[in-house]
């Protein structure tokens, strides 16, 4: 018999605090395994924190709406319910003999965690089974006994092969009318207890409703919210990085056209200009990378990243994952849920935190042009303005009207040129103006 400590996750690698959002159980309720313990805020998204043992809620250390520190004690659990009040009694005396395994991100033991879950659709054709060990979600287990559907036959289609609810309804000859839970799966350790997990948004808890912005007063401070500390970290880090930048002015006559063809069948803008780009810097490698001290970093995958402001403040980038590879009409499908998932705060972190390019486009304000910082960890980032009428002289010496929009690229002048950029810039407005149809292969 034990009391252990839970603590703060890690759920990003840029995290080095969390904020307690809601306790999902109260001191002395019953944990199950998988069950939802506490929503966490990180730094760009609200995550739920699964446990993987099981045992009862002994003393909560940080209330809802406070922060702690990555790998701090944020509650502790008692493997019996008999030792609740021992677990109490320790806390209050501030007793250190609490036994804990240390966190993921604070240590480089290896720690039982959580994998951190992506959406079930682009998690296809894995097992099941770990270690011999059937792996499904707290909801599809209680579905499977509800349905009567043995889960030993079904072919997982969540996270790492893991058996999801919308799976055993398949399994069952009935089509679910709502989204199958995300959860995390935890491989099996010895004689583990309770550690920090690697949350995933489950369908065990509400969801938070977003946090509305404060209406600034004159003579007031607000504090700032997570994400918008986690943005200004990110800013005065990129101070430290030489930059330079290159503008260029690109006609969209023929992109507004093929625009005009296919919106009706889903496909956003957005989209068209991360497939331009990501296109474009296939022949550009060099723009799709980045520093480190041991010299330059060619990643093997173009994974765009696109800012998006947040409706409470703050602003985060969610990724289109090897957008050079995926179809303009999967891609587009891609985005609207990115964007819908990050304004419920639903991101996972791979999903705003992998990008290797960015774009920025303020053209739906009416920005003619801007200069974008550019993100830690990244070589280069795309400034997009509006696309207007301009009066321009044809070939034949003649004046007709063209929409033309700039842009405006930033990049990481240790490994990126002058020379470098311009020539990414001239071969990505080549493909807008000449061959944007090459964008629906």
């Amino acid at each position: 018999m034990s009391i252990y400590e839970v603590f703060m996750p890690a759920l990003s690698s840029t995290m080095t605090e969390g904020k307690i959002v809601s306790w999902v159980k109260s001191p002395g309720d019953k944990v199950e395994k998988g069950e939802t313990v506490v929503v966490v805020e990180s730094d760009k998204a609200d995550m739920d924190v699964e446990s993987f043992y099981e045992g009862y809620l002994a003393h909560i250390v940080v209330q809802a709406g406070e922060t702690a520190p990555v790998g701090s004690a944020i509650a502790l659990l008692a493997e019996t319910e008999a030792e609740i009040e021992t677990a109490i009694a320790q806390a209050s005396s501030g007793s250190t003999a609490v036994k804990h395994e240390e966190s993921a991100a604070s240590s480089g033991k290896t720690a039982q965690t959580t994998q951190v879950a992506t959406p079930a659709a682009s998690q296809n054709g894995t097992s099941s089974r770990s270690n011999g060990r059937l792996v499904a979600s707290p909801r599809a287990r209680k579905l499977a006994k509800e349905l009567k559907v043995d889960l030993s036959g079904i072919s997982g289609s969540g996270p790492h092969g893991r058996i999801v609810a919308e799976d055993v309804e398949a399994a069952a000859g009935r089509s679910s009318t709502q989204p199958a839970s995300v959860t995390p799966i935890a491989p099996p350790q010895p004689a583990p207890t309770i550690t920090p997990v690697t949350p995933t948004p489950t369908k065990v808890a509400p969801a938070p409703t977003p946090t509305p912005a404060i209406a600034a007063v004159p003579g007031q401070i607000v504090p700032l919210t997570t994400l918008q500390n986690a943005v200004a970290r990110n800013m005065v880090a990129s101070l430290s990085v030489p930059v330079i930048h290159i503008g260029y002015t690109i006609t969209t006559d023929a992109l507004d056209k093929l625009y005009k063809q296919i919106k009706s069948k889903g496909v956003t803008m957005t989209a068209l200009l991360a497939k331009a780009v990501a296109v474009t810097l296939a022949k550009h490698p060099l723009l799709n990378a980045s520093y480190s001290e041991q010299g330059i970093v060619y990643h093997s995958s173009i994974n765009i990243a696109v800012a998006v402001a947040m409706e409470d403040g703050g602003l985060i980038t969610p990724v289109l994952q090897n957008a050079d590879m995926v179809d303009i009409y999967s891609l587009s499908r891609n985005w609207k849920s990115l964007v819908e998932r990050a304004r419920a705060k639903k991101l996972q972190p791979e999903e705003y935190s992998s990008g290797t390019f960015t774009v920025s486009n303020l053209g739906m304000f009416g920005v003619d042009r801007f200069d974008a910082i550019l993100p830690p960890g990244q070589g280069s980032i795309l400034a997009i303005g509006a696309s207007r009428p301009q009066v321009v002289a044809t070939a034949d010496g003649l004046f007709g009207v063209k929409q033309q929009m700039q842009v405006n690229i930033t990049c990481d002048h240790r490994i990126i040129y002058g020379a470098h950029a311009a020539e990414f810039l001239q071969d990505l407005a080549k493909l807008i103006e000449t061959n944007p149809e090459s964008l629906m292969l």
